[in-house]
């Protein structure tokens, strides 16, 4: 509640729309002994907390069929995990809940191939829905952000969603646990922005050194607001009309 708060704070600043997302179930973990969350009826009763107090969208991930009726009557937003983005029940079963569905590009997919992702979605029914970018793999334990995938998605007519944090993760790069770079969140933000994004995803934590998950990879709170506020400079810039 407390992280919800601040960070609605910082974007409010910033005068920026905020949706606060969490995770019942960190499914995807390096090791058997990582922590992996509350589960589905705790975690979802938290969120609904956070919505009813501080009146703001949420969102978070689903990673089965039968999750996602108790979810979707809590959360404005059903998230697919980058590992699931070809799971074809799983996307149909979401897009058919009428929330809004936000699918993370998996790091095996070129921007090209979300296409057919989108075209799922759709084929359900649905007309909200979010593709995210959030690296691809670059050898072992690496990723990288490629600046033309935020074109080309928005090619597909839905709002393209720039997962920075994720996307500066050492997959697997501490043998038990996932490395990060966070020193590097503010410039790939910027570039994202700059390239044109809808959305600026960013794990974000008061004290990282201390997160359960993550944390390698985690914007450092009071990092937030003036990278929210250079953020919101670099779009306006970019989306006035040219002559």
């Amino acid at each position: 509640m407390m992280m919800a708060r601040e960070c609605q704070q910082r974007a409010r600043d910033a005068g920026l729309d905020f949706v606060f997302k969490s995770s019942f179930d960190k499914a995807n973990r390096s090791s058997v002994k990582s922590f992996r969350g509350l589960g589905m009826k705790d975690g979802l009763a938290i969120l609904a907390a956070i919505k009813k107090e501080l009146g703001v969208p949420v969102l978070t991930d689903v990673h089965d069929i039968a999750q996602i009726e108790a979810t979707a009557e809590v959360v404005d937003v059903l998230q697919i995990p980058a590992f699931l983005c070809r799971q074809t029940d799983l996307i149909v079963a979401a897009a058919k809940s009428g929330r809004a569905v936000n699918i993370k590009k998996g790091q095996f997919l070129a921007p090209e191939d979300a296409r057919n992702i989108v075209e799922k979605a759709r084929s359900a029914g649905s007309d909200r829905v979010m593709l995210t970018e959030r690296g691809v793999s670059f050898g072992y334990n690496n990723l990288v952000v490629d600046m033309r995938s935020f074109p080309i998605m928005s090619e597909f007519g839905v709002p393209v969603v720039f997962d920075v944090t994720h996307s500066l993760q050492l997959p697997g790069g501490l043998g038990h646990a996932t490395g990060g770079l966070s020193q590097y969140i503010e410039p790939l933000a910027r570039a994202g922005v700059a390239c044109g994004v809808d959305a600026v995803f960013m794990e974000v934590h008061d004290a990282p050194e201390r997160a359960p998950s993550d944390g390698p990879n985690m914007l450092p709170l009071e990092r937030m607001g003036p990278l929210l506020a250079s953020l919101r400079d670099i779009h306006s810039l970019v989306s006035k009309p040219r002559n």
